[in-house]
């Protein structure tokens, strides 16, 4: 299911729980880069060998009330989009054969434009359903005025900062976090954990967000209300959100990947 598969995940194990009452289900995301290795000599092909490496990452759930006490997170939302309709949002990230039979996955120049195209989709779902009211009365008023009126205004982009405290986008590469950390108006501190896992584990697909989400913690910032905004994108071309809210301030856990070099972060990185 691509570098989204965490957040998918969740959303499946989350349906399950709903179902089955007073269970767990255990969440394992992980990257294989030995099963999708390309051999040939295709460039567009090429970049995904470069890009990966191997990560894991495991979360119990659960739906049992004795478990809340202990338990770090709760799950508030998950807003899932898919643009696998569209035939280039399909193809712009795409296991086929090269001329010589070489099996790979190709990444399409598209990419990054699909990719926001992506964002803009799952935000119109996921905005009005975590953004203050007077965010959403702005962005209403901005698009009717554009829309009713004609007026030739920019589109108005509400604050996420002030729906949540942290942000964990996919570290699927320097240029998709730079357009994340444009697109949204953050500030450096909210792209932090994003890039210093990048620069610390690289691209580990679909369990970089739980990197991102246990460097917040290894620096101990997950106070207690707290939420969280869970970034994935993935091929198909899919972008899913997961919401969570810290139910108290949460401490470093123990042998998390942060352990023995969390006092050397944030590092400067050279563009």
């Amino acid at each position: 299911m691509g570098c989204s598969a965490g957040v998918i995940a969740v959303d499946l194990a989350k349906d399950l729980l709903q179902v089955h009452r007073n269970t767990c289900a255990v969440v394992v995301s992980t990257e294989n880069i030995t099963q999708n290795w390309y051999f040939g000599n295709k460039k567009s092909m090429l970049i995904p060998n470069c890009l990966f490496r191997l990560g894991g990452s495991a979360l119990l759930l659960s739906n049992k009330s004795a478990d809340r006490r202990r338990a770090k997170y709760k799950l508030v939302h998950v807003v899932r989009t898919h643009k696998g309709a569209d035939d280039k949002a399909f193809q712009c990230v795409y296991q086929e054969q090269d001329n010589a039979g070489k099996t790979g996955v190709s990444l399409s120049k598209d990419l990054m434009a699909i990719a926001g195209g992506a964002l803009k989709t799952n935000i119109t779902t996921l905005g009005p359903i975590v953004l203050p009211v007077s965010e959403q009365l702005l962005f209403f008023a901005t698009l009717v005025l554009k829309k009713l009126f004609k007026k030739n205004v920019k589109p108005y982009i509400p604050d996420f900062k002030l729906a949540f405290d942290h942000f964990c986008i996919h570290a699927g590469g320097r240029a998709v976090i730079d357009e994340l950390e444009k697109n949204l108006q953050l500030l450096p501190v909210h792209v932090e954990a994003s890039r210093m896992t990048l620069h610390r584990f690289g691209n580990t697909s679909s369990s970089s967000i739980w990197y991102e989400l246990a460097y917040t913690e290894a620096k101990g910032r997950m106070g207690r209300g707290h939420r969280v905004w869970q970034i994935a994108f993935g091929s198909g071309f899919k972008c899913n959100s997961a919401v969570w809210e810290a139910l108290h301030n949460v401490k470093p856990s123990r042998n998390c990947p942060w352990e023995d070099c969390i006092d050397r972060y944030p590092v400067q990185v050279v563009s």
